[in-house]
């Protein structure tokens, strides 16, 4: 909704509307998401809500295919993988006369609003839809099948598209529906291969999807730190078999027991031949004789319960879309709700499929860097990060920088992914490596020592941390640093960690004043899983924590299916920060979620009870409840459930579970490998610039705000904010940032809950339009 319309009452803006939502192409997992939330947020605006099953051909066949939708029947659809409403290929729809028996179908319903949830080929025909649609209702008119009051009312058709590809290849946005999961699947498959390839010193060719658009297979490869990717949107150069059988010598000498490579099913030489896995397998095998294996994954990667992310996009999508189609007016182009960093926004939808044909125009005609561009923001940083991570050898000149890195606060999946590219980026730059055991006790007790490239070969799908991490803070030990620092010749800093590295870096940049020691450069990578480092909307681990959190709470609500009438209380991790409790129960489907920031008293404890004892006069007698560890002092864990329990009496039973510290344990996501190897190469990059800034005088002096960052994810970039600055913003007492951006996000896991709430519309986007750059404006 634009700024400057007038605040209206969202529960009345659908009523006396209709609106269809279909899915149609290929499947992706949280498809099922996103038409949960569309259906709930539909029927919470007051408007008719339609399933239409079977794609376009269900939109052309009608009768049954179209059905009324109810609240109960998108229960229990967010951890299904696929489309439940189906999906399939239809010629009819591409012919006139298809697209009008359509017309004819929800013009018969009153039917005005159309949610198309699909990838390009899908959206392009529902603008072509669009854009014919006086033209087919005068026909239908003439044809006697409508009269001419019936066309009056429905006089035009809105449409609002969701993407929803594990390809990943449609332009404007950084992440469509399916590609997270898919990305699941693949680095699963990934490390249950690296275990195998180990043992017997293997190399190992892996085919993944992606006929034009090459994000699948360059991801994983950043992911699982490949040897070689080979991609459509960058063929390899001309000489790339010699260049290639290098590389693999190169990584076994170094003493890798295993190679990988990732081969996008597109991929394809500079002159337009196509590169397969088989042809690969050959060279490695004729030219090297190294034991080698191809596997090519498939399905597979569109298989399987979609990740937290997924379900959490497909749920924020939904709502949009619903908001995007009740405010659309004729005049309003047809648009598609994307992801824009954490952002929510609405494009025109025919410049996004005019920039994804220009992709595939580039390609064409060979302008390589052009298509990589096109792809947007998110697939050039991707690039860029894996060719200097993977495709540089480090230099014979050495910069005499020592550069130490160090892990402090609680460990977390992705940790070790960014210690990894930090490493690797430092080598390239010239830099000599240090590690640093234990955190800033190690610092203060000189645990530190030289670290190469093998060392942390395979360290991107380790969970935890392999330097040591504790949560001490250095102010107590700042005499013992100050020295080591001296002693080992200590140049620049990598902190990565929590809240604790935060704080840590602010102590010793307060130190500088008394010890010159720390004018040195410094940066904080946020790797917590409770996301409550300020400076940065997201943390590495914190996906991961709620991946483990979203896929226990799926297992918990399929226990209660037998036994009926179940609420469960699940306590989850965070500290005093609501982010888990939120976002798990946006993608676990919860009734509730108490958390720290949003204070709650008996009388909300009430409502949510009252709640559950009606829910359960439903056909869904499951409920679910998340509390956050540190939410109220008093009403813990216990008394919920015991309150609970009370209430419920001859109505529901509870049962309760604390996750405990498998929130912190296990291989670390697509995400967090990929967010901490960029996080970890952009840091030492900046460092190497800041290092240039502060040499005076043969020695490095480095005492401005600026020169102690914490590297963060804010909207739509990283960016170095610094640390100094970040204090205002920062409640030290309760370890948070003051404003939190996903506290916005609550009001819709209420809503898809179906509590009697107000959504503020305010803040829904405005349409942005997209640039020949592939992004949008104000990136």
């Amino acid at each position: 909704m634009s700024k400057n319309q007038p605040i209206t009452d969202p529960t009345k803006m659908g009523i006396g509307r209709a609106i269809a939502v279909l899915t149609s192409g290929g499947d992706a997992q949280g498809m099922n998401a996103a038409v949960r939330a569309t259906v709930r947020v539909g029927l919470y605006t007051g408007a008719k809500v339609y399933f239409v099953h079977e794609g376009y051909q269900g939109l052309v066949d009608g009768g049954e295919h179209i059905q009324p939708a109810t609240w109960e029947s998108v229960s229990m659809m967010l951890q299904l993988g696929g489309t439940v409403i189906g999906s399939a290929r239809c010629k009819d729809f591409r012919a006139r006369e298809g697209r009008m028996k359509a017309a004819y179908n929800l013009v018969r319903l009153g039917i005005t609003n159309l949610c198309v949830i699909g990838g390009d080929g899908s959206l392009t025909g529902a603008n072509q839809f669009r854009t014919e649609w006086s033209g087919l209702l005068a026909d239908l008119v003439r044809a006697g099948k409508i009269t001419a009051e019936d066309a009056k009312k429905s006089s035009h058709l809105n449409i609002v598209g969701m993407v929803g590809s594990i390809d990943n290849d449609f332009c404007g946005t950084d992440m469509t529906i399916g590609t997270d999961s898919a990305l699941h699947r693949i680095v699963e498959v990934v490390d249950s291969i690296t275990t195998t390839a180990q043992s017997h010193q293997r190399t190992f060719i892996l085919e993944v999807m992606g006929r034009h658009c090459g994000y699948l297979a360059l991801v994983t490869a950043l992911a699982c730190g490949a040897d070689w990717v080979f991609i459509p949107e960058m063929p390899p150069d001309e000489d790339w078999e010699n260049h290639l059988c290098r590389r693999l010598t190169n990584q076994r000498s170094r003493g890798s027991r295993l190679n990988i490579i990732i081969v996008a099913e597109g991929a394809m030489s500079r002159d337009g031949k196509p590169i397969t896995s088989d042809q690969i397998k050959k060279l490695v095998t004729d030219r090297l004789g190294f034991d080698t294996r191809t596997t090519i994954l498939g399905h597979v990667q569109r298989g399987g319960t979609p990740s937290a992310f997924d379900r959490i996009l497909g749920s924020r999508m939904g709502v949009e879309a619903v908001m995007a189609l009740l405010e659309a007016t004729p005049d309003t182009p047809a648009c598609v709700v994307s992801l824009s960093g954490n952002q929510a926004v609405r494009l025109p939808l025919m410049e996004c499929v005019q920039v994804t044909k220009d992709v595939t125009a580039a390609m064409a005609e060979g302008r390589f860097e052009d298509a990589i561009k096109l792809r947007g923001k998110s697939f050039e940083n991707n690039w860029k990060t894996y060719k200097l991570l993977a495709h540089i050898n480090p230099p014979d000149v050495k910069s005499n920088i020592n550069v130490a890195i160090m892990n402090i606060g609680a460990p977390c999946a992705g940790m070790n992914a960014a210690v990894r590219a930090a490493v690797r980026m430092g080598l390239i730059q010239g830099h000599s490596m240090l590690a640093v055991h234990d955190g800033f006790d190690g610092l203060a007790q000189g645990q530190i020592e030289p670290i190469d490239w093998t060392a942390v070969g395979g360290w991107t799908g380790r969970g935890g941390s392999a330097l040591g991490t504790k949560r001490s803070l250095p102010a107590k030990m700042l005499e013992e640093i100050s020295l080591n620092i001296a002693k080992f010749n200590i140049h620049a800093l990598v902190i990565i960690g929590g809240f604790e590295a935060y704080v840590g870096g602010l102590e010793l940049v307060q130190a500088r004043e008394k010890y010159e020691e720390m004018c040195i450069p410094m940066v904080v990578i946020p790797a917590t899983v409770s996301n409550n480092v300020p400076g940065s909307d997201f943390s590495i681990g914190a996906d991961t924590a709620l991946n483990t959190i979203t896929t226990t709470c799926d297992r918990i609500k399929q226990s209660a299916a037998g036994t009926k009438r179940r609420v469960f209380i699940v306590e989850t991790m965070g500290g005093y920060c609501g982010y888990l409790a939120t976002m798990a129960g946006l993608a676990a489907g919860a009734d509730a979620a108490y958390i720290f920031e949003e204070k709650f008293s008996i009388k909300e404890l009430e409502v949510n009870v009252e709640h559950l004892l009606k829910k359960m006069k439903t056909t869904v007698k499951r409920g679910l409840i998340l509390r956050n560890e540190n939410s109220n002092a008093n009403y813990t864990t216990d008394f919920i459930f015991n309150l609970y329990s009370e209430e419920g009496k001859g109505v529901f039973d509870c049962r309760k579970n604390v996750l405990g510290h498998m929130q912190q344990g296990g291989t670390p996501t697509p995400f967090d490998r990929t967010f901490g190897t960029k996080m970890g190469a952009k840091s030492i990059l900046w460092l190497t610039e800041k290092l240039k800034e502060c040499h005076r005088h043969g020695r490095i002096f480095a005492n401005t705000p600026d020169s102690a960052c914490v590297l963060g994810m804010r909207k739509r970039a990283l960016t170095f904010q610094p640390l100094a600055e970040l204090k205002e913003g920062t409640d030290f007492e309760h370890r948070l940032p003051k404003t939190q951006w996903w506290l916005k996000i609550r009001p819709i896991m209420k809503i898809l809950a179906k509590y009697d709430i107000k959504l503020d519309t305010s803040e829904s986007a405005d349409m942005e339009h997209v640039i020949k750059k592939g992004s949008p404006i104000g990136k």
